[in-house]
């Protein structure tokens, strides 16, 4: 079975100032420390912080950098994302010493930035914006799963996020938790905390027992709404309570949308059920809080839903944030078939 400890809250810059920049890349080499990187790593992961932050300055609209501790290992991702011009020719930006201009593009530096780090993921489309994964692993750690991403972002002005999530593979299957702690600020982030504490200590329970260990944690304090999905092969299974939704999402389209029964888990939960539905190849599931606006799904495109799963879960916490809430949103790919 292979966890990690709870990741940290997701830094976010927004990249309009020229302080961003310097901001950006103190916050990634704070977090590459606290995710296990050595020296040398976490100043390999400012620097390339600061490059993608400098381009989005100079050559972007609507930019930001986020930095998170990976949902599964020790290591941090580096997101950049705008809703600039996009690269007409992402390849040839790989190369080092490429730019359309005299004074440089968007795409510039980024030969260097694919040496810098671990993992390098790129997708672009020329008017709609450019997304960009950075990823460090920790020394002796081993490679992070290349399937899942996650943001988790407090509400803007505070220090604490409310909402928690996390990912167990296990013989039986990878399960996904995505809590919302009721309201925000620190009693909320005590209750996500302990939500997912029980998650770790009964994972390989069946979902509904899962489920109701949480309920008994959370009794007495501020209660939770939680998402539990476990994936096998051609399989997904969610049991939820309160307002976390989980949808199933390919290239094509959003194949299901689910959201848990009605309630708060600590407070006089109802009797949770589980739920399944198959799944088909090639597809990605998506579980977030309510601070990720549900409308996504209604008018998503091909490029947003063949993002992979770090640059999707980035796309949805920068383009469907709400303002009033916390917003955390994680993706996984699909269990595969004979692996």
């Amino acid at each position: 079975m292979t966890g990690s400890p709870d990741p940290a809250v997701t830094a976010q810059v927004l990249v309009d100032h020229p302080s961003a920049v310097h901001h950006a890349a103190g916050l990634a080499r704070a977090a590459a420390v606290a995710g296990g990187l050595d020296g040398t790593a976490a100043e390999r992961a400012a620097v390339l912080t600061s490059e993608l932050a400098e381009n989005l300055l100079r050559h972007a609209v609507g930019g930001a950098v986020y930095v998170q501790r990976h949902p599964q290992g020790r290591g941090i991702d580096v997101v950049a994302i705008d809703r600039g011009p996009g690269m007409a020719q992402p390849d040839r930006a790989m190369v080092d010493g490429f730019s359309t201009t005299g004074s440089g593009s968007l795409g510039s530096g980024m030969g260097a930035a694919r040496r810098l780090a671990d993992e390098l993921t790129l997708r672009t489309l020329p008017g709609v914006g450019t997304l960009i994964c950075a990823r460090f692993h920790a020394p002796g750690a081993g490679p992070a799963r290349s399937d899942v991403g996650l943001l988790c972002l407090p509400l803007r002005g505070e220090q604490e996020c409310g909402d928690s999530a996390a990912v167990v593979d296990a013989p039986g299957g990878r399960t996904v938790v995505v809590v919302d702690g009721l309201g925000h600020g620190a009693e909320a982030a005590e209750a996500s905390a302990s939500a997912v504490a029980v998650f770790r200590e009964e994972v390989e329970r069946p979902l509904p027992e899962l489920l109701s260990a949480m309920d008994r944690a959370l009794r007495g304090g501020r209660g939770a709404a939680v998402g539990l999905v476990r994936l096998r092969p051609g399989t997904l299974e969610h049991c939820g309570i309160g307002n976390v939704r989980v949808l199933l999402t390919a290239h094509d389209g959003v194949h299901s949308r689910d959201v848990g029964r009605p309630g708060v888990v600590g407070w006089n939960m109802p009797r949770p059920q589980a739920r399944s539905v198959p799944v088909p190849e090639g597809c990605a599931v998506v579980v977030h809080t309510d601070g990720i606006r549900s409308r996504w799904a209604d008018s998503a495109t091909p490029f947003l839903l063949g993002l992979p799963p770090r640059l999707l879960a980035a796309a949805l916490g920068h383009g469907h944030r709400s303002a009033r809430d916390d917003a955390t949103v994680l993706v996984s790919g699909a269990a595969r078939r004979n692996t």
